[in-house]
């Protein structure tokens, strides 16, 4: 029997939460709400795996336009989130990193999330990446922008290569991405680690995220190890 590769980096559009609360006649509100604790869920699901980085997409650069009290509101649940499961991240050894621009948020959700980094900073398990205030053509906008930067100030060579280009991204450091997951049943990457998903894996199910738990978190690495990885060899 072939042994089960495990993914060393997955990453999360966490689709669903507002057709899942209206679904059950609740506001869209109570499907965030629910969606944090799927977090933590599969967060330490991950972890228990061997899973060395998790990037969950918990708020992108286009989420501004929603209505202002839903924004609100978003802007409220990483304090919500890290209240209520910072110890147990803490306790399973998960240290919580970011990608994104905290700038635009309150300075409260900004002190929030900082104090997670810092709180967690020493773990050595999983890296729970949240991608906040996060789009993918603004990182690589802002990654040419800090290349050309460093080539004016004769800091870098213009004859770069990718994987140099790569540690002017806002994973640097994490490793390679090895499968994306979408929920609730969206076809399409909505600027999300454009750069970062060269050769990774893509599995879409229509499970929406409240909904989504360890038996499809499992669904997906089977379905990952059924995927032949030839990385644009035979």
């Amino acid at each position: 029997m072939e042994e089960r590769i495990i993914p060393q980096h997955i990453a999360i559009i966490m689709d669903g939460n507002g057709r899942w609360a209206k679904k059950r006649g609740l506001p869209r509100t109570a499907g965030h709400k629910q969606g944090t604790e799927t977090i933590r869920k599969i967060a330490i699901a991950c972890n228990d795996l061997g899973v060395k980085a998790l990037t969950c997409y918990a708020f992108s650069t286009e989420n501004w336009k929603r209505p202002e009290d839903e924004v609100d509101y978003l802007c409220k649940l990483p304090k919500m989130f890290f209240n209520r499961y910072i110890k147990d991240l803490k306790a399973k050894n998960i240290r919580v990193t970011f990608i994104g621009e905290l700038e635009r948020f309150p300075k409260e959700t900004q002190k929030v999330i900082l104090d997670a980094v810092e709180q967690t900073s020493m773990n050595t398990g999983l890296n729970l990446c949240i991608a906040i205030n996060y789009g993918s053509r603004r990182e690589i906008t802002l990654a040419a922008r800090k290349f050309a930067q460093d080539v004016i100030d004769g800091k870098a060579d213009i004859h770069i290569d990718e994987e140099a280009f790569g540690t002017y991204m806002m994973s640097e450091g994490m490793p390679e991405l090895d499968l994306m997951i979408r929920t609730s049943g969206e076809l399409r990457i909505s600027n999300f680690l454009l750069w970062q998903l060269a050769y990774a894996e893509l599995i879409f199910t229509p499970v929406a995220w409240p909904d989504f738990d360890e038996g499809e978190l499992n669904k997906a690495i089977d379905e990952f190890n059924h995927r032949q990885r030839r990385f644009g060899g035979l």
